[in-house]
């Protein structure tokens, strides 16, 4: 069960920032940030190479960022009658996705330069809600869901750790990630199973949307679901250059 951590400012031209903790078993093959489907010209992200979509997606061009967590369905749909969720985030980040998706519920994250919604899809219904300004932190539920532990223990330690200034943005998130490892229960770095199969924590994604543009890095797990020092030293050595957006690049040519 992935996590997502959210920042959404309270002042008009601050950007959106987001921290994303990808949960899925070691042996799934897929591929880190990359220009990966053809068929979106333009969209790089996080591919799963198994169903050929997507967990992470964005879209530089339009500014527009989307992650995928999943969620229980409540339908009684059989497997051939559902698609994979990886499409889901590809959609967002283009033409947007449709009202009655034709897979698994899910929770969407869809992030553009004038801040950030949530998709509850549960397999009957979609719910899409504008995120308020402050930190939140999405896992399986509602936002901010206190009956999920690790919400419960850690969104008011990353409410008050807040966003430092400067490019390593992500830090003091990071440091209460670390924090978290020492509770297995509420970890937000993780390791759990379900029916069967077991889910870890592989990567971490953090990200900045805003008018000026996208960027976006990754640092892979040294060992899926636990804590090391490589995470923050992966997301810093990443050039992690800006991607501008059309208006921006419209703008810088007049």
């Amino acid at each position: 069960m992935c996590t997502v951590v959210i920042d959404v400012p309270r002042s008009a031209g601050e950007p959106v920032r987001l921290l994303a903790v990808r949960d899925e078993d070691r042996d799934r093959p897929w591929r880190g940030l990359g220009p990966w489907w053809p068929a979106h010209e333009g969209v790089i992200g996080v591919r799963d190479d198994r169903a050929g979509g997507a967990w992470l997606a964005v879209d530089p061009g339009a500014g527009r960022l989307a992650v995928l967590l999943n969620r229980e369905d409540l339908s009684d749909r059989g497997d051939d009658e559902v698609v994979s969720r990886g499409s889901i985030p590809l959609e967002a980040v283009g033409r947007g996705i449709p009202d009655h998706p034709a897979t698994r519920g899910f929770n969407l994250v869809e992030v553009d330069a004038d801040g950030a919604h949530l998709v509850e899809w549960d397999g009957l219904s979609a719910r899409r809600t504008r995120l308020a300004p402050g930190t939140h932190m999405i896992a399986h539920h509602a936002a901010d869901d206190p009956g999920t532990p690790r919400i419960a223990r850690w969104l008011e330690p990353l409410r008050a750790a807040g966003i430092a200034d400067g490019p390593e943005w992500w830090m003091p998130w990071l440091d209460v990630v670390e924090r978290a490892t020492v509770d297995s229960s509420a970890s937000i770095l993780r390791r759990d199973e379900h029916d069967g199969h077991v889910l870890e924590s592989l990567l971490v994604c953090a990200a900045s949307v805003g008018p000026d543009g996208v960027e976006v890095r990754e640092a892979t797990l040294a060992e899926p679901g636990r804590w090391d020092e490589g995470i923050a030293a992966g997301l810093r050595a990443q050039p992690g250059a800006a991607m501008p957006s059309a208006a921006t690049r419209a703008d810088a040519a007049q």
